[in-house]
């Protein structure tokens, strides 16, 4: 379980693709002194366990459903990656609950700054729009943001200093993909909720075909 507070811009020194999975080796000055083997760090907002260590690097396996998913698959060697340790029980909890499991990625629409901040417009499927809430929180490559602004096309974020500094968030272009993990707890309540919302459903279909309305169709 992460936190969507993010430790290190790590560097990826090689990716190895083997047949549809892959391998990465990752640089971090920060995160390594108390990473052990087996241990979870979220890889721009992935959750990898690290299988070997050496130094200030670490390798992670990536599976072929983690590479569909996310955008880990177009990776290179040289680029950035946002880097977070698992949280730890009794530390701050300064972001929101993030699990590391990416639900999809999204397309940067748009980044434009206002005052001291940049806003960044990020277009998503359906199915991930429906979970974001105005004010609500998303993990965007693993980092923990505030939505500001959501439609039924894309939604809104705007990036503070610290977090531009701190992440990789403002590295990135127009048209690049990122990763989008929607807030835990509104996805336990639609799952929660849709036994109602197929009982609702087939009442729905029931008064459909009412005797009222097989009057109005002209079948009575």
């Amino acid at each position: 379980m992460f936190t969507g507070i993010i430790e290190d811009i790590g560097d990826i020194k090689s990716i190895k693709h083997e047949g549809d999975s892959a391998v990465l080796v990752i640089h971090s000055s920060k995160i390594m002194d108390d990473v052990k083997l087996g241990d979870s760090i979220a890889v721009n907002g992935v959750c990898l366990t690290a299988r070997s260590i050496s130094g200030n690097e670490f390798t992670a396996d990536v599976m072929a459903e983690t590479l569909r998913r996310s955008s880990l698959g177009a990776l290179k060697p040289g680029g950035k990656v946002n880097l977070e340790r698992a949280m730890q029980l009794g530390g701050r909890f300064g972001g929101h609950i993030v699990s590391g499991h990416i639900d999809g990625t999204g397309t940067i629409v748009s980044m434009k700054r206002e005052a001291n901040a940049v806003w960044v417009e990020i277009s998503a499927d359906s199915k991930i729009l429906k979970l974001i809430i105005e004010k609500g929180s998303i993990a965007i490559d693993g980092i923990s943001l505030t939505v500001a602004y959501v439609d039924d096309k894309v939604f809104k974020v705007s990036v503070i200093p610290h977090t531009a500094s701190e992440t990789t968030l403002l590295m990135k272009k127009v048209g690049d993909i990122v990763n989008l993990e929607n807030d835990t707890i509104g996805k336990y309540v639609e799952k929660l909720l849709q036994p109602f919302n197929e009982q609702s459903s087939r009442k729905n279909d029931k008064k459909s075909v009412s005797l009222e309305t097989l009057i109005e169709s002209g079948f009575m």
